[in-house]
């Protein structure tokens, strides 16, 4: 599915907010990717710094992730509590770390640094619950730093509110919109401060209840906020500022 979206418009908004938060991002981390895969299942709906809790538990209590495999499922609930739904991501972390031993022989997803991108993620998107977003969190947030684009809750509600995507594609089939959008000459770089600005005023401007329209660097492009606001357009001048007020990222944030 496509959706038409004047690239030059798309330029402006990514440009506005690398201008807004400052690029480039630095990446929050570099695990490998069988570790960034689990990170990624415990970010689900989870505050930043309880996945981290959870996970930074996780490392602490067993040598590797050949042990969680094969430890109770009560015991490694018990050690992710501090992340949303303990009782979910126990059995299925487990569940995909044994899907990939058995289906590679080892607990290890390097190899897919040698693959394209694309066949990156459809072999990840065959373990059972892993979608399109899990796909990329691996790809680009792992030090194999590979072009995949994430959409969270935040990502998707700005582009949403934008007009970027139709206002009820879910996030899963929004994935391959978006990525549609991005030039072809943008890096690994380049696509992750793109969701990760998008990210950031999500979190921090455009809210899901009360968003700030006032003060959103995008609000003359935007026709929620046009909406919103009556037609009020902002100067783009007090960016700065507010800029000023963006706190780094701490850890990642994912839908399956």
């Amino acid at each position: 599915m496509l959706f038409d979206v004047d690239q030059g418009r798309f330029l402006e908004i990514h440009e506005r907010l690398c201008a807004y938060f400052g690029c480039p991002v630095a990446f929050f981390h570099a695990l490998d990717p069988v570790s960034e895969l689990v990170s990624s299942l415990l970010s689900h709906r989870t505050k930043n710094r309880d996945s981290s809790t959870a996970f930074r538990a996780l490392r602490e209590r067993y040598a590797d992730w050949d042990a969680v495999i094969d430890a109770p499922t009560a015991d490694i609930e018990a050690t992710i509590s501090a992340a949303t739904w303990p009782e979910q991501k126990a059995p299925r972390i487990q569940a995909s770390l044994r899907w990939i031993r058995e289906e590679r022989g080892e607990l290890s997803l390097d190899f897919l640094g040698e693959l394209t991108t694309e066949a990156a993620r459809a072999w990840l998107e065959r373990i059972p619950g892993i979608g399109p977003k899990t796909s990329a969190a691996v790809l680009i947030f792992s030090r194999l730093r590979m072009r995949a684009l994430p959409v969270d809750s935040h990502h998707h509600r700005v582009a949403q509110r934008l007009g970027l995507i139709p206002p009820k594609l879910d996030v899963g089939p929004a994935h391959a919109v978006l990525e549609a959008m991005l030039p072809s000459e943008w890096d690994t770089q380049t696509v992750y401060d793109h969701h990760e600005v998008m990210m950031f005023l999500g979190q921090k401007v455009c809210h899901y209840q009360g968003p700030k329209c006032p003060d959103c660097p995008l609000l003359d492009l935007c026709p929620t906020g046009q909406a919103r606001t009556q037609g009020t357009t902002t100067s783009g001048t007090k960016t700065e500022s507010a800029a000023k007020r963006a706190l780094p990222r701490s850890g990642a944030a994912t839908l399956f």
